[in-house]
Order: C-alpha cells, then structure tokens, then sequence
C-alpha cells in the first residue's frame, strides 16, 4: 500500500494518507505541496500550550537573568511568538520554545539591559550541570559555579540546556539551530572543558559530592 497520495485539482495538492517519510516530506515542501492537513491551531491549542509549558520557560529565563520579573516578561514575549508562529510549532513544543527564548535573549533583552548577571544557581541545578559532565563527582558546588564561569557561552548553554533543562542532544540541537551530530560534538567538548576547569581547581576544595540523573541522550 502507498504511504501516500496526492489530492487532484488543485494549484497546491495536498499529500494524504499515512505520515511520509522524512525525505518525502522535504521533496514535497520543495515541490511547493503541502504534507497533510494542518492541525488546528486554535485559541483552546495556544492555552493547552501555555498551560503546559508556561513555568518550564520562566525557569529557563531564571537561570539566565537575574531579574524573577524580567524572566515572567521573557516568557509572555515567547508566547507572542508561539501564537503569531503558531504553525511552525511542533508537537514536541518545549526545544523549539527555548529556542524561542534563546533567541530573544540574545537580540533583544542583552541589547537593551546589557549582558544581565546569572542568578546564583542552586546546588541542585549545578549539581546536575557537573553529572552531565562526567566531572569528580566529590567536586563541590562551588567548584562546578567557579568552572562553568571560565567556559564559554556556547559551552555553557549546551551544558544548561543538558543539565538543567534536561533535554537530550537531539532536543538542545532544535534549540540552538543545529543538527544533533553538531550538538553531540559540542557537548563533548563542553564537558571536556568544564571536567579540566574543575579538575584545576584545588583538592582541598572538594568536599560536597555532586550525585544527579540526567535524561537519556537519543
């Protein structure tokens, strides 16, 4: 049986049928021919969604700025966005918000508040952060804050995105516009990096074990 048909007598056919591949689907969008027809993205949709994920974006924007305001106001921006975009979020909607809110916090809120201050980050999310690593898990709290300091910010949202917000690569990739084999190479060079940060820091130093669980990487 085909996977698909497409409809006749129509300027822009449209494929039916059961969920084409991937490759089919880019043939498609390249022909101009629309993959099925599009979900109803209603008010009752956008709410579902606000609902769901609405705090998951606050945190997000609380463990980058250092204003609980500033990151509410960072999250009503991202659903802006979801709605006036709604047809390109995906069901999988969480990655493609943070990307959402990555983005708006690089071009607008750094533009017009100047880099902000991190929050202090709480032990447990640090701890996470160094798990992630593969980093001495004797290593303490403020070992992993002063280490992930020193690494850049590409290295350090890759670890954040991992650690924190417990995506897996194939998730932090859709966040940062990349693809995962991209993703993959980055987070093995950040946790290299943030394991010889941590590993110069003085022994004595080491006295709070770091003990986290990260998401399975797929």
């Amino acid at each position: 049986m085909r996977d698909a048909s497409v409809t006749a007598g129509s300027s822009s056919p449209v494929i039916v049928g059961p969920v084409a591949t991937q490759a089919r689907v880019r043939v498609a969008e390249a022909m101009g021919v629309r993959v099925g027809p599009p979900k109803k993205r209603d008010e009752g949709w956008f709410t579902g969604l606000y609902v769901a994920e609405y705090a998951n974006v606050v945190r997000y924007g609380l463990r980058r700025l250092a204003d609980s305001d500033a990151s509410a106001e960072l999250a009503q921006e991202v659903f802006v966005v979801a709605w006036r975009r709604r047809n390109e979020v995906p069901d999988r909607s969480l990655p493609w918000l943070y990307g959402v809110a990555r983005r708006l916090l690089a071009n607008h809120w750094r533009s017009r508040r100047g880099a902000p201050d991190v929050l202090p980050i709480a032990g447990a999310d640090l701890a996470r952060v160094a798990s992630s690593s593969g980093a001495d898990t004797t290593v303490g709290v403020a070992d992993v804050r002063a280490a992930l300091a020193i690494l850049s910010e590409l290295d350090q949202e890759i670890l954040r995105l991992i650690g924190w917000e417990e995506l897996t690569v194939s998730e932090a990739a859709q966040v940062l516009g990349c693809t995962r084999a991209t993703a993959a190479v980055r987070l093995h060079r950040a946790r290299r990096r943030l394991a010889e940060a941590m590993s110069d820091r003085p022994a004595q130093s080491r006295r709070r074990p770091v003990l986290a669980t990260t998401r399975e990487e797929l």
